[in-house]
């Protein structure tokens, strides 16, 4: 097992590892930028390293750095979290030639499953089931032929791409040529890639995804899924395990094709096989491959009784994984949240300040993996995820309420959130129904059917300049114990609300 663990993130899934590794023995390293210098997680880890400024290239992307700082601090393994450089196949070549252990799959995986062209086209000789599509176009003829033969409407997609960039959805051939033409582009500014590939753009799907872990040793098995489908500008908001679509037959077939999808590229370590699946005509493709650990993997955690991070140290560290597909089952439903520093009423736009309230809720099975605190700064350098809400209840019906009820408790102030909107998706009849696709978000906000309930802006002003003033003191009050050169102070045991 590993001496100590160097982490290359931040935020709640910084502070996920560091609990995995206190529970196994593993010191840990924290990296930050000159903006987390009183980051939750640096304060959690037993070292941390300062990399440089904000700007995620001059830190959390800073591959030398990030390197240096393992080396420096005598880890053992870098463990990625989630985004960053967690699917980057030369950083992971990177810390093996460095000596070190990348916790998550080979380069070579990531590389096979990272170019959304190169994988479909494995997963055809695999024989799993793929979008009708294209890949390797080139000219507008190209395209047109093969939108003529896939029929419209098609989807455009960056090769190289993710989060929704490089995507375009075409409705008509008068349309084509300046999607395929601003696709390229915004394909190329934010992969370095312009190639693209068509599929055919299948309008009223859902979002399954499953879960697949495997160890050097051979043994490779899936842990079920996770329903993805509430979704804003094509990233998941609300995801829950097990979907409510799927009956036991097509949950094994769709657990099979995922197990073939991952051996199909060797792999090892936690991953995620993504489907699209069309209920009318109760039919699954491949969507693409997360070559790393999950924004919703506590979800699985709860309903298949196992740490994912736990065991992704372990296998990185030549464990064998000692159970099969026949020792997991699923347990109750589990549905996560991620509450957002974002305004749903203008477009999902950030939210960045000053937290001046931040109450997390508690109770029977209601798990919450943050990165803040009161006091802390959402700054506009990083994604606006506040902390993850996670419910786990004997079924459905209940794990919904039990949501409701947590969200309901879940207090912020300082920034605009996205909670009051989750509340609205979760009483809504298409959601309780389990008809949500992942084009339904943006259909009712259309007809402003889910800012109904919003939170009124002017309230939340009025609250937040209410407090400002109380919380402004107590920061500076807390600022002013950390420079307290007494080990012994009393004062260090408590936070800035208390001080």
């Amino acid at each position: 097992m590993f001496n100590k663990i160097l982490i290359a993130n931040r935020g709640e899934i910084a502070i996920r590892i560091i609990r995995a590794c206190k529970e196994l023995g593993i010191k840990t390293v924290a990296i930050y930028s000159s903006a987390d210098e009183h980051a939750q997680h640096v304060q959690l880890a037993d070292e941390s390293i300062l990399l440089g400024d904000a700007a995620p290239k001059e830190s959390y992307l800073n591959v030398d750095k990030l390197i240096r700082a393992a080396l420096d601090s005598k880890a053992d393994a870098i463990h990625p979290g989630y985004g960053f450089l967690s699917e980057n196949a030369s950083f992971a070549a990177t810390v093996a030639s460095a000596g070190l252990t990348f916790i998550g799959p080979s380069a070579d995986s990531i590389r096979a499953m990272g170019d959304k062209a190169e994988s479909k086209i494995a997963m055809k000789k695999a024989g799993v089931p793929t979008v009708p599509g294209f890949e390797g176009l080139e000219s507008d003829v190209d395209f047109k032929k093969a939108a003529k033969e896939i029929g419209y409407p098609v989807l455009i997609k960056a090769s190289a791409g993710g989060g929704g960039k490089g995507m375009r959805v075409v409705n008509e051939e008068s349309e084509l040529s300046e999607a395929v033409e601003s696709a390229r582009r915004e394909a190329l500014n934010s992969f370095g890639d312009e190639r693209l590939l068509m599929e055919k753009y299948l309008a009223d799907a859902h979002h399954i995804e499953f879960q697949v872990f495997g160890d050097k040793h051979g043994n490779l098995v899936h842990l079920f899924e996770r329903e993805c489908s509430v979704q804003r500008r094509h990233q998941k908001i609300i995801e829950e395990t097990p979907s409510p679509l799927l009956t036991p037959k097509l949950r094994e077939q769709m657990g099979q094709a995922a197990v073939a999808a991952a051996k199909a590229v060797n792999y090892y370590n936690a991953g995620t096989i993504e489907f699209i699946f069309d209920p009318i005509l109760s039919s699954f493709y491949f969507l693409e491959m997360n070559t790393r650990l999950q924004v919703e993997h506590p979800i699985t955690e709860l309903v298949a009784g196992i740490d994912l991070v736990q065991w992704q140290i372990r296998i990185a560290a030549g464990e064998k994984f000692p159970f099969t597909q026949n020792d997991f089952h699923q347990h109750g439903h589990a549905i996560e949240c991620r509450v957002y520093a974002e305004d749903p009423a203008n477009g999902f736009l950030p939210s960045t300040g000053r937290l001046l309230q931040f109450i997390e809720p508690r109770g029977p099975g209601i798990r919450v993996d943050s990165g803040f605190t009161i006091g802390s700064e959402v700054t506009h350098y990083y994604d606006p995820l506040l902390a993850k809400l996670i419910v786990h209840a004997e079924n459905r019906d209940a794990a919904i309420q039990r949501m409701q009820t947590a969200l309901s408790e879940f207090i912020v102030h300082g920034v605009v959130t996205n909670i009051d909107f989750m509340q609205t998706v979760l009483k809504h009849a298409d959601f309780a129904q389990g008809k949500v696709s992942t084009r339904w978000v943006e259909k009712n906000l259309e007809s402003n059917s889910l800012l109904s309930d919003a939170q009124a802006p002017e309230l939340q002003s009025l609250i937040a300049a209410a407090l400002a003033d109380v919380v402004f003191v107590g920061v500076k009050a807390q600022s002013a114990v950390s420079n307290e050169t007494d080990p012994f102070t009393p004062w260090k045991q408590t936070n800035s609300y208390r001080n």
